[in-house]
């Protein structure tokens, strides 16, 4: 059966109303050397167990398991097995978008949660539903304090996740009316926020805390010398498992949060799809991005759950949009919802001290070998070391032991010297202290060698 809608006199009928000879003119501005002037070398078609088997083949010969030892804004977290079996159910999967109440309580419900799940963590009292990922959170929340606070500069911290400065100063690049100040970074691995002294009417102060050196950012201080210059705090996460054991962001001062949820219930899936959050205070409410689920009651005093504020173009009229987000990630809310609720606050803490303990201890072992913590400051489930002279080709040989030790910082921030040997280490509760102790004595052999 073809899928093909257009017939040859349909093709050519476009072709000569955009005046293409033929259909090669239409890739004419492709260079010819990223051209394939071949045909695929493709295999003959298989059954479904034929091509099962060429697939364990292919997945074979990458090298078997893995034992990674990095995070860097992606996290291997145990999820329960109820929860994918729970979040692909057929009306989880196939539900659209709530437009309608009365036909989509129950999705409406799960978003409802999953908001008032995520609010408890940051501190804030309202939480949209909700973002593409961390990067897109981040920027949206850096233009939401620009309306906030009718001002242009945009203080950012230089310790933020490098791919989330990226997508920020994509967002802005359009915006010649926007100053960025990039703050450095401190002695003790947290970001210097002596320079908002000398900037003028900031919108924002932009922080990730754990920062992208795992290393918990001074919220209070950060937050008091923003406000003092008459802008607002965005505290940022790349592993919301921190909040477990840290005080929330909103109860240190932050006026805006926002973040990376994959680490709740959504597996790392080669790079996606990922979930972001963002929560603010109630003073901001009009000026958040994407969907706000509210709870009311009926004709009938019935419980119900409605749509109470898109401030999106589809929604309302283009000029008084506050986002052009059209997604709502829904799926991925509403399995960081269910995920949330089947481990609980207390699994979430003692996942979160297991993350803590594990990470602390493979330090610890790191820094007997030779290793040096960069900084003295509290860190998370991720930590940077300067490392020994010659660590490079170590770390090459571990790779050849399907070990993957670390990450190294040079290439993100090749103009701090005092990172150009640093890597940075992550570890979970996916991890045992075997799994910790086999890379620790593998170091020790391959320094040795």
């Amino acid at each position: 059966m073809r899928y093909l809608p257009h017939t040859p006199e349909d093709i050519w009928e476009m072709l000569d109303v955009v005046g293409a000879k033929d259909l090669d003119d239409l890739f004419e501005t492709i260079p010819a050397s990223c051209r394939r002037e071949r045909p695929l070398d493709l295999p003959a078609p298989m059954s479904e167990w034929e091509l099962s088997r060429h697939i364990e083949s292919l997945a074979a010969k990458s090298g078997g398991d893995w034992q990674v030892f990095l995070g860097a804004g992606s996290q291997a977290h145990h999820i329960p097995v109820l929860v994918p079996y729970l979040a692909s159910r057929s009306e989880f999967v196939t539900s659209y978008t709530p437009y309608q109440p009365e036909m989509s309580q129950g999705t409406l419900q799960a978003i409802f949660e999953f908001q008032t799940l995520i609010s408890r963590l940051t501190g804030l009292e309202v939480t949209n539903a909700s973002m593409y990922d961390g990067s897109t959170a981040l920027a949206e929340a850096a233009l939401m304090a620009q309306r906030v606070t009718k001002k242009s500069t945009l203080a950012v911290s230089a310790l933020i996740h490098p791919h989330w400065r990226q997508v920020l100063e994509t967002y802005l690049a359009p915006r010649q009316d926007v100053t960025l100040i990039t703050l450095p970074m401190s002695s003790d691995g947290r970001t210097d926020c002596s320079p908002l002294k000398d900037c003028e009417a900031p919108a924002a102060l932009l922080l990730q805390s754990p920062n992208f050196l795992g290393v918990f950012e001074d919220i209070p201080a950060a937050a008091q010398a923003v406000h003092a210059a008459g802008g607002l705090l965005v505290s940022s996460f790349s592993e919301p498992f921190a909040l477990g054991l840290a005080k929330s962001p909103g109860s240190l001062g932050a006026d805006i949060v926002c973040g990376e949820a994959q680490s709740l219930g959504l597996s790392q899936g080669f790079g996606g799809p990922t979930l972001g959050v963002m929560s603010c205070k109630m003073d901001y409410v009009r000026q958040i991005p994407g969907r706000l689920v509210g709870q009311t009651e009926d004709l009938d005093g019935q419980r119900g759950f409605v749509l109470t504020l898109s401030t999106r173009e589809q929604h309302i009229r283009r000029s008084r949009a506050v986002s052009n987000i059209c997604s709502n990630a829904g799926h991925c809310a509403l399995t960081a919802a269910m995920f949330m609720a089947a481990i609980g606050g207390s699994g979430f803490r003692k996942t979160a001290q297991v993350n803590l303990d594990l990470a602390e201890y493979c330090k610890k072992g790191l820094s007997e070998i030779g290793f040096r913590p960069l900084s003295t400051a509290p860190t998370f489930n991720e930590f940077a070391l300067h490392a020994p002279a010659g660590f490079a080709a170590v770390h090459k040989k571990l790779q050849e032991r399907n070990i993957l030790a670390g990450l190294s910082l040079a290439r993100w921030y090749p103009d701090i010297s005092d990172l150009s040997d640093t890597w940075l280490f992550g570890v979970t509760e996916t991890k045992t202290k075997a799994d910790i102790d086999a890379l620790l004595a593998a170091l020790r052999q391959e320094v040795r060698s």
